[in-house]
């Protein structure tokens, strides 16, 4: 696009109303992300964002709270309060030399240096709506799109810093005060508190902590899963990428992805076993296989599964080592299985249109229940049985949750005047 050479406001600054009235400077070009440091609320700001066609106009920034040693039984607390204790205690552990880590009952003392935030660019709310404000009228309106829970505070301030000069898109349910945002993108089972077989889950004393305020408003955007970049052109790529290793290999190509368990989806070794039976049990209609595990995967459970497949020729087990083979085996792969816990890994999958087994939907509790029942209701997975024929190929709507939800936030642009820079 053509740079457009504004002309000089005559006193002062130019109104919103006014700006906004002129539509000279409501054109989007600019994207800040507000993430928590972990992929899989990051990865849905980046696939909105690149659904957007606004990938090379992104800055990242993060809301991190303090890792390791005692702070991992804290992440319950605000954000701005578990700092303030984080500098607390590693003030008193500075003076003693050593940390505590309350751990099964014990008292186990490890370095100082382990706790502390990340280096990361650090999200400060004054910051970023002064930044909006500012160059508001040379570079338009600022899009600002956040997801999960720690970045809701950060998040809302920024849009009631820079009211007029903000468009403010959070991902996830914040729960409360949706006034806030411009545009809610959450998934539908977020709302599965409300339902009445939720509500009997729920003690009556706590409901109002744990589940949202009140139904869908016209700002809010439901999907059936989680966003996330990998949309057609990041698979077409992929696949380019990948393919000396992964074109020659045998036919049909089963990826098992390996996630790790949650509060609603609890499994350990037991899942692992349950798994490596049913693996050997469709190994014959398989002409090969590929196994990753996550960042949650723990490490009882990937033992258990490299002793037993690590010397198959038929089977390989990524390492962590090297470059991530994750978007090569959605390019490349002809059927999934997915371990129940990962909203993330299913919807990818999901995406592709190719079959969908699930392991351990039994086992899922709360919300999480919910989200397995809509896949299954829309035929989009299966349970993993070890009965399977791999080669035997079935087909569903594929989700396009991340597409859709572009579409949405176009369409609220728009009608706030503010279109994307195309």
């Amino acid at each position: 696009m053509r740079p457009i050479r504004l002309p000089e406001p005559p006193i002062g600054r130019r109104s919103a109303a006014e700006v906004f009235e002129a539509g000279i400077y409501g054109i989007i070009k600019r994207v800040v992300v507000i993430g928590n440091g972990f992929s899989g609320a990051e990865n849905q700001c980046i696939g909105l964002v690149r659904a957007l066609g606004l990938s090379g106009c992104l800055t990242l920034y993060r809301v991190t709270r303090p890792r390791g040693g005692i702070n991992k039984w804290l992440h319950w607390l605000p954000v701005s309060l578990h700092k303030k204790l984080d500098y607390v205690i590693r003030q008193i552990c500075i003076y003693s030399g050593v940390q505590v880590e309350a751990r099964w009952g014990k008292v186990v003392l490890f370095a100082v240096e382990k706790t502390g935030l990340s280096s990361v660019i650090e999200a400060d709310a004054k910051q970023i709506a002064m930044m909006a404000r500012d160059t508001f009228e040379k570079e338009g309106p600022l899009l600002v799109i956040a997801s999960g829970r720690d970045t809701i505070s950060v998040a809302s301030s920024i849009k009631r810093l820079a009211t007029e000069n903000v468009f403010l898109v959070q991902i996830q349910h914040p729960r409360s005060r949706l006034n806030r945002f411009d545009l809610v993108i959450t998934p539908q089972h977020d709302y599965y508190p409300l339902t009445p077989h939720g509500q009997r889950q729920i003690p009556w004393f706590l409901r109002r902590w744990i589940t949202p305020r009140r139904p869908p408003a016209r700002h809010v955007v439901l999907t059936v899963g989680a966003l996330h970049p990998a949309d057609s052109a990041a698979l077409r790529s992929a696949a380019s990428v990948w393919h000396d290793e992964l074109a020659p290999l045998a036919r049909p190509l089963l990826v098992v992805n390996i996630g790790g368990p949650t509060s609603s989806c609890q499994y350990g070794a037991d899942l692992a076993k349950q798994l490596i039976a049913m693996l050997q049990n469709v190994l014959w209609s398989c002409g090969s296989i590929r196994i990753s595990f996550s960042r949650r995967t723990p490490e009882k459970v990937s033992k258990i599964l490299l002793k037993e497949f690590s010397s198959n020729p038929k089977v390989y087990i990524w390492d962590g080592e090297g470059p991530n083979p994750h978007m090569g085996h959605l390019a490349w792969a002809d059927a999934f299985v997915i371990t129940a816990d990962s909203v993330s890994m299913l919807s990818e999958a999901c995406t592709t249109g190719k079959p969908v087994y699930v392991i351990g939907a039994e086992r899922c509790t709360w919300k999480l229940a919910d989200f397995q029942k809509s896949l299954r209701e829309r035929g989009a997975v299966r349970p993993f049985t070890g009965k399977e024929d791999i080669s035997e190929s079935w087909s569903y709507t594929p989700l396009n949750d991340t597409a859709g939800a572009a579409s949405q936030v176009m369409k609220a642009l728009a009608a706030r005047g503010w279109p994307i820079d195309a």
